[in-house]
């Protein structure tokens, strides 16, 4: 059993567009994400599009001799399924998904989702702000099969573009979803990237840690809880809502 972590990424956002490209430390934000999961180099596909935007993202990939492919831009779904498929996948191998607008992404969250996941019978699990974890410190886990299972079965364009909703929501009494806990509640915090503020968030965060990228989730929570000026900067940034 093999597991592949499948980051999608665009150039295309619509409110903050090729916001993955902009400079952070020195680099990029998407080159700080990967920086922070370089312990899964090897098991990382990065999806981008194929609308005739994407080649920033795929220079830098090939750059950092980083899988990619290109697919799609709206049907994430069929993006996911396809990078997938081109890498080789299985029907029992693992998809963890992340997302490329989360450069503070933990890679022991990560490491331990997996493990939560392959310890459990669950046939999806995830890490969330449902489960305690800041939002930008998201990641799920399912099998290749159920991921080709979404990819035939759903109809619905909130279904293609998100991903996951056919899991947790239209067959939410089908399948046994488990969420990984965290050790403490810091649900309240937004380090994703989706608007100017929360930019300026991330940018303190890592001038907080002198760019330095090894730091954990401890660490990180424990910093945010002594600079609570870094929460107000963008608590007013509400989440886009899923369209059914």
């Amino acid at each position: 059993m093999k597991f592949f972590i499948i980051i999608q990424a665009r150039m295309t956002s619509t409110r903050l567009p090729g916001k993955v490209m902009l400079p952070l430390c020195g680099k990029t934000v998407l080159e700080v994400m990967l920086e922070r999961l370089s312990l899964f180099q090897d098991n990382i596909i990065i999806a981008t599009t194929n609308d005739g935007t994407q080649a920033p993202i795929t220079q830098l990939c090939q750059q950092l001799n980083i899988k990619y492919f290109e697919g799609d831009t709206d049907n994430v779904l069929s993006r996911y399924y396809e990078a997938a498929i081109a890498s080789g996948a299985q029907e029992e191998d693992l998809i963890v998904r992340c997302t490329s607008d989360c450069p503070i992404i933990d890679p022991e969250v990560v490491s331990s989702l997996i493990s939560f996941y392959k310890t459990n019978s669950f046939d999806y699990a995830l890490a969330s702000s449902g489960s305690g974890f800041p939002r930008g410190l998201n990641a799920e886990i399912f099998s290749f099969a159920l991921l080709k299972e979404a990819f035939l079965s759903a109809t619905k364009d909130y279904e293609k573009e998100h991903v996951t909703p056919y899991f947790y929501d239209t067959c939410k009494d089908k399948f046994k979803l488990g969420y990984l806990k965290s050790e403490i509640d810091a649900s309240k915090y937004r380090i994703t990237l989706d608007e100017q503020d929360d930019y300026r968030v991330i940018q303190e965060i890592y001038d907080k840690f002198n760019c330095e990228t090894t730091f954990n989730y401890k660490d990180l929570i424990s910093m945010l809880d002594e600079n609570p000026y870094i929460y107000e900067i963008n608590k007013h940034v509400e989440q886009k809502k899923l369209k059914g």
